[in-house]
Formats: structure tokens, C-alpha cells, sequence
């Protein structure tokens, strides 16, 4: 056997370094300040594990974070669009099928009166216009009547014309009016009730402020109806009730669409209105006894 050769110090504490960073042990004889001075390396992976995140892994977890993140949201939401939808008091942006189309039909007044589509608004004000002369011309039973033979000719006539076109061109196109007849007109219970409920709200509301304005739970209002009434007597005795409709037909299809072109001045003047009126009713609640006491009070 070959003898071994001895290996000089600093080889010697380089291979005890060696095996200690191997095993994590500190070599023997090695001092504190060689310890301190040493040079830690970073722990070493296996080769399939790796620090650095593929995109797939990366696009996981953001996806997993973006869910988490929106889950309270969801929920949350979905949770308050039960009541909502079920009881009458959601939320003010929410509203029930019946106010949709309240909401709608208001909509579509008024751009029939400011004449936003100006065939359509003067289609509606022609007709209701002649309907109205003709009521203040003959009598109602003859204008219904002059309306309804109107209709019945149209309709026949065409009907007529259509059964002569297809009996000389051989074709089988079938009833004119077909697609009008297939449409459902039926008026549901449900939303029968809805109208219903609708119109009691109205009705309360003015029940009250008639029983109000008679019973004088407030003395100036009533004496406001009292002298309203009165005035309304002079104008019955020159106008009847259909020359004040053509009035109001015409002061609404007219004064919304002046207003709009001309509101700085008209509100100016308005206000100047309102303030003379304002003065002059505060001058007759002070002469007035009940009144006095009631401020006072």
C-alpha cells in the first residue's frame, strides 16, 4: 500500500469548510470570527422545484384573487335584488313593472306636447281637435256614431279589395287583418289589480282634500275654492263645457313648447307674480281672527 500524504493546513480547513456547508454542521476548529467572515449561500432546491412563477401559475392566482376579491360584491348583490324584487320599497334607481310603465307613458306625454315628433303630436291635435268641434257641432250620440261608420267603411272597403286582388290573381294570402286579429288583448287579473291600485291612490288622495277644503280644516283654502268657484259662475255663463276643452287643448299643446323657448323671462315675470300674491295673502291672514291666533300660537 501507498502511503498518504499529509495535507498541508489551509487544504485541510478548505475540505472541513467544504463538509460543513455540506452537512450544516461548523467544521472542528474552526474560530467564531472565520464563522462570522464566512459566506452564507442560499439553500440549494431540488432541480424541479423553481422560484420563479410561470405564467400559467401567475394567471391562476390573479383569477383566484380577482374571484375573492368580487365574491362579497356579488353576493351581497344578488342578496338585496331578492327583497327588491319582491317587496314594493327597493331601491330608488329599481322600480316595479307598473312604474316602468308610468314612468314611460309620462315620458311620451311629454314629448307629445312639446312636439319633439312633429307628425305624430300633430296627428293627436288634429284629431282630438275635430273630435272636439265636431262634440261642440253635433251632439255625442251623432259624432259616435259618424266615428264608427267612418272605421266600418275603411275596414270593409279594404277587406273588400284584398278578396277581389286574391280571387283575380288566384292567391291564398288569407285574411287581411290576420295579424291583428292573433293579437292577444286580454287584460289580466293581475294587472287589472295593478291599474286598480293605481287609480285608488288617487282616488284617497282626492277624497281627502275634498273632505279638507269642505269641512275647512284650513280657513284661506277654502275661501281660495270659495272665490275659484265664483269666478268659475262668470266664465260657465259665456263658455260651455266643450269650448273650455278646445281652451285647454290648445293652452297645452301651445304654452309647454312657448315656455321652453322662452323661460328666463317668463319665470322673471312669474316670480314677480308670486311675490305681489305672496303680500297680498299675508295681508289678509293678519286681518283674519283665526288666523292671527294660530301664528301666535
Amino acid at each position: 500500500m501507498r502511503a498518504r500524504t499529509p495535507l498541508p493546513r489551509g487544504a485541510r480547513l478548505s475540505q472541513s469548510v467544504c463538509r460543513s456547508q455540506s452537512s450544516g454542521q461548523p467544521a472542528p476548529g474552526t474560530s467564531e470570527s472565520q464563522l462570522l467572515d464566512r459566506p452564507v449561500s442560499p439553500p440549494t432546491l431540488p432541480p424541479h422545484v423553481s422560484l420563479h412563477h410561470s405564467p400559467a401559475l401567475a394567471r391562476t392566482a390573479m383569477a383566484e384573487s380577482s374571484a375573492a376579491t368580487q365574491s362579497p360584491s356579488i353576493s351581497s348583490s344578488s342578496s338585496g335584488a331578492e327583497p327588491s324584487a319582491l317587496g314594493s320599497g327597493g331601491s330608488p334607481g329599481a322600480c316595479p313593472a307598473l312604474g316602468a310603465k308610468s314612468c314611460g307613458s309620462s315620458c311620451a306625454v311629454r314629448d307629445l306636447i312639446f312636439w319633439r315628433d312633429v307628425k305624430k303630436t300633430g296627428f293627436v291635435f288634429g284629431t282630438t281637435l275635430i273630435m272636439l268641434l265636431s262634440l261642440a257641432a253635433f251632439s255625442v250620440i251623432s259624432v259616435v256614431s259618424y266615428l264608427i261608420l267612418a272605421l266600418l267603411s275603411v275596414t270593409i272597403s279594404f277587406r273588400v279589395y284584398k278578396s277581389v286582388i286574391q280571387a283575380v290573381q288566384k292567391s291564398e294570402e288569407g285574411h287581411p287583418f290576420k295579424a291583428y286579429l292573433d293579437v292577444d288583448i286580454t287584460l289580466s287579473s293581475e294587472a287589472f289589480h295593478n291599474y286598480m291600485n293605481a287609480a285608488m291612490v288617487h282616488v284617497n288622495r282626492a277624497l281627502k282634500l275634498v273632505i279638507r277644503l269642505f269641512l275647512v280644516e284650513d280657513l284661506v283654502d277654502s275661501l281660495k275654492l270659495a272665490v275659484f268657484m265664483w269666478l268659475m259662475t262668470y266664465v260657465g255663463a259665456v263658455f260651455n263645457g266643450i269650448t273650455l276643452l278646445i281652451l285647454a287643448e290648445l293652452l297645452v299643446f301651445s304654452v309647454p313648447i312657448v315656455y321652453e323657448k322662452y323661460k328666463t323671462q317668463i319665470d322673471h315675470y312669474v316670480g314677480i307674480a308670486r311675490d305681489q300674491t305672496k303680500s297680498i295673502v299675508e295681508k289678509i291672514q293678519a286681518k283674519l281672527p283665526g288666523i292671527a291666533k294660530k301664528k301666535a300660537e
